[in-house]
C-alpha cells in the first residue's frame, strides 16, 4: 500500500459524501498526515441500513491524527454548501483540496426511471459537483497547491454505456465534463482531475447492486484513497487527467495489489465505463459466485426483461398520462409468483406516472400479491381485482379504494390489447 509521507500536514480538504465509503477512506488517508478534513455529507443521524454519520466519521478522522469539521450538507442546497465552506475557512483558514465524491446511482432505462430519480442524480452528481466547485474555487485559488478531484469516470462514448442507464451516465459524465472544462479554465492555478477505480470497490452501493457474493470480486476502498493521495502530491500542472487508480499507483511503485483485494487471488470485476461491456460484467459475476443485482446495465429488480409480464408493462407505460395520475393518486406494488415471479410497480401519484420492475420509487400505497398469470388476466380485463380478491387469488395490503381505482386503468388498456 502507498505509504503516507506527511505531505498533507496542515492542508484543509473539503470532501462531499465523506461519512462512509470512498469519501471516508480518502479522509482517513489524509488524516494520517495530520490534515484538516471537512466532512460535507447529509447523514447526521444513523441510517437504518448504512453505517456511519458525519460525527462517527469525524471521530475516526481525529483518532487517525487529523482535525475534523463535520457539516450537514446536501450538495443540492447552495446555502448548506456556503455555510460549510464558510465554517471551513473560519476554522482552518482556507481550503486546499476539494473532493467531489457525493453521488447517486440508479441503473434503469429511460422508461423505468422516474423523473424524481433523474433529478436526484443530476442534482447530486452534476449540479452538486459544479456548485461545490464554484463555491470552493475562490478559496482554492489562495492555496499553494490546490486540487479539485472528482470521483468520476473517463468519458467513454461507447453507446453501450448509455443504452441501459442513460440518466445515470449523463449525470456521472457531467462530473467528468466539469473536469474537462475547469481544468482548462483554471490551468496553471488549480489542478482539476478525475479518479475512477479499475475494478469494483466494496461499498454499500456495490453491495446493493451486486447482490450476494459480490464482495469477493471487489477491492477495498483503500486503493482509491491511496490513488487520491498520489494525485494530491502532484503539482498544479498535473491537470485535466482521467486517472485510473491502479495506473497511478503503479507509477508510484506499487506492485502488490493483492493487499487491496477483499479476497486476495480471487478474480476481480472490472468497473463500469472502462472497456468491458455490462453484459460481460454480469456474466463474470455469475461465473465467480456472485448474484448480480443488475443485468445488462439494469438494476437487479429488473427480473424479467422479456416475457408476458414485461410485455404487459410496456403496454401499461403506453397508457400512462398526467390525467390518470391526477385521478388515481396511488403507488402500486405487485408481488408476483408463478412462472414469471418478480416485483413490479405502477406509480400513479408522481409526475406523469411510471411503471417498471423492482421496488417503486416511493413507498407503495397498495401491495398486491398474486400469481403472474392472474396479473396478466387482470390487465387484459378477464379478471377484475375485486373478484380476484373475493376468490382469494389476490391479496391486498393497503388502501382498498386505490385497488378499485386501478380498474379504470385496466379498462383503458383494452383498446391497446
Amino acid at each position: 500500500m502507498l505509504q503516507n509521507t506527511g505531505k498533507l500536514a496542515g492542508y484543509t480538504i473539503f470532501i462531499t459524501g465523506a461519512s462512509r465509503g470512498i469519501g471516508k477512506a480518502i479522509a482517513l488517508k489524509a488524516a494520517r498526515d495530520g490534515a484538516n478534513v471537512v466532512i460535507a455529507a447529509k447523514t447526521a443521524d444513523p441510517h437504518p441500513k448504512l453505517p456511519g454519520t458525519i460525527y462517527t466519521a469525524a471521530a475516526e478522522i481525529e483518532a487517525a491524527g487529523g482535525k475534523a469539521l463535520p457539516c450537514i450538507v446536501d450538495v443540492r442546497d447552495e446555502k448548506q454548501i456556503n455555510n460549510a465552506v464558510g465554517k471551513a475557512v473560519e476554522k482552518f483558514g482556507g481550503i486546499d483540496i476539494l473532493v467531489n465524491n457525493a453521488s447517486a446511482i440508479n441503473l434503469t432505462g429511460t422508461l423505468e426511471t422516474p423523473m424524481k430519480k433523474v433529478d436526484l442524480m443530476l442534482g447530486i452528481n452534476l449540479r452538486g459537483t459544479y456548485l461545490t466547485s464554484k463555491l470552493c474555487i475562490p478559496h482554492l485559488l489562495k492555496s499553494k497547491n490546490p486540487h479539485i478531484l472528482n470521483l468520476s469516470p473517463p468519458l467513454n462514448l461507447n453507446p453501450i454505456w448509455f443504452k441501459n442507464h442513460t440518466a445515470y451516465t449523463m449525470a456521472k459524465y457531467g462530473m467528468s465534463m466539469c473536469v474537462l472544462g475547469m481544468a482548462e479554465e483554471f490551468k496553471g492555478s488549480i489542478a482539476v482531475n478525475a479518479l475512477w477505480p479499475k475494478t469494483a470497490i466494496q461499498t454499500a452501493a456495490m453491495d446493493m447492486l451486486g447482490g450476494s457474493g459480490i464482495d469477493k470480486q471487489c477491492r477495498k476502498v483503500e486503493i482509491v484513497a491511496d490513488a487520491a493521495y498520489a494525485i494530491f502530491k502532484q503539482p498544479t500542472s498535473f491537470t485535466g487527467q482521467f486517472v485510473i487508480d491502479e495506473d497511478i499507483l503503479r507509477k508510484e511503485g506499487i506492485r502488490d495489489f493483492d493487499v487491496y483485494a477483499v479476497e486476495p487471488g480471487h478474480p476481480l470485476l472490472p468497473d463500469f465505463f472502462l472497456d468491458q461491456q455490462p453484459e460481460d460484467l454480469a456474466r463474470q459475476m455469475k461465473e465467480h459466485g456472485a448474484t448480480p443485482a443488475f443485468k445488462s446495465g439494469k438494476t437487479s429488480t429488473d427480473s424479467a426483461s422479456t416475457g408476458p409480464v414485461s410485455d404487459m408493462f410496456n403496454i401499461i407505460r403506453g397508457v400512462l398520462s398526467p390525467d390518470i395520475v391526477k385521478t388515481t393518486q396511488g403507488v402500486y406494488r405487485f408481488d408476483l409468483s408463478g412462472d414469471h415471479a418478480g416485483v413490479w410497480y405502477i406509480d400513479l401519484k408522481n409526475d406523469a406516472g411510471s411503471a417498471g420492475s423492482g421496488e417503486p420509487p416511493v413507498k407503495a400505497d397498495v401491495i398486491m400479491t398474486l400469481d403472474s398469470s392472474d396479473f396478466i388476466k387482470m390487465f387484459e380485463g378477464k379478471l377484475k381485482p375485486t373478484m380476484a380478491f373475493m376468490s382469494g387469488k389476490l391479496k391486498i395490503k393497503g388502501d382498498m379504494g386505490l385497488a378499485i381505482k386501478l380498474e379504470k386503468m385496466m379498462a383503458m388498456m383494452k383498446s391497446k390489447l
